[in-house]
């Protein structure tokens, strides 16, 4: 994370999954990393603004 701070002035970093789903329009996943594949989906929709997620490596099925 350090290493992108450095490239990308314009984005705002979190430290965590949950950190960053508060006040959010939308989450867009974009690795298959395990602790994404974990997430507690209806937190993650209670924190959001809109409960909007795009899974471009579908982890999850989209009914969830």
């Amino acid at each position: 994370m350090h290493e992108a701070k450095g490239l990308l002035k314009d984005v705002s970093f979190r430290e965590g999954s949950y950190d960053v789903a508060e006040g959010a329009d939308a989450v867009v996943i974009l690795t298959e990393w395990d602790q994404f594949r974990a997430l507690d989906l209806d937190r993650m929709k209670l924190l959001m603004n809109q409960p909007v997620m795009v899974d471009l490596r579908n982890i999850y099925r989209p009914t969830r």
